[in-house]
């Protein structure tokens, strides 16, 4: 199953220094059978766009959190094995979590398809987003504005013998 990652660039550098994704479980996105239910008309393309913005704005949570780590959301791509997968038996509250899913083992860097990345130019709008996550999820207006006006911006894609140059 192909599941999107949150990270941080850091958490990317952390990466491709010990060539794995881990520790388990890992927070990740996926084409779940909640996202098709709930997105019937969508083919796979749109239902892939559709999970990998939930962990856009996961990686918002993960930046929230590291005050040191670069206003650039980044999200992980990567192939895991069914076995690997828990799909969240809560609730789906109000949309959100639709494709949510737990990673239950480390993922190691040849399952790793691509890399999303923030270019430099939407720092300003990740680094006000960052800052206002909190107040978004507790259901701020405002503050989902501003969560908002960092997803308009378009995640970078790196194939993963590109990932390196993000740091040199």
């Amino acid at each position: 199953m192909r599941v999107y990652l949150p990270s941080t660039l850091s958490g990317l550098a952390e990466i491709l220094r010990d060539r794995k994704l881990e520790p388990a479980p890992l927070t990740g996105y996926a084409v779940t059978p909640a996202l098709r239910e709930w997105y019937a008309s969508a083919d796979l393309e749109e239902l892939e766009y559709a999970a990998m913005a939930d962990a856009a704005k996961d990686s918002l949570r993960l930046l929230s959190s590291d005050p040191d780590a670069a206003s650039r959301r980044v999200v992980i791509v990567a192939e895991v094995p069914d076995d690997a997968i828990a799909y969240e038996s809560g609730d789906v509250v109000d949309g959100e979590d639709r494709a949510l899913v737990r990673v239950t083992r480390a993922i190691s860097f040849e399952r790793i398809v691509s890399g999303h990345v923030d270019d430099a130019e939407a720092e300003t709008d990740v680094r006000a987003a960052r800052a206002a996550i909190t107040a978004a999820d507790a259901g701020d207006d405002d503050a989902r504005f501003t969560v908002d006006g960092a997803a308009g911006h378009e995640l970078m894609w790196y194939a993963t013998q590109e990932l390196p140059h993000l740091f040199g």
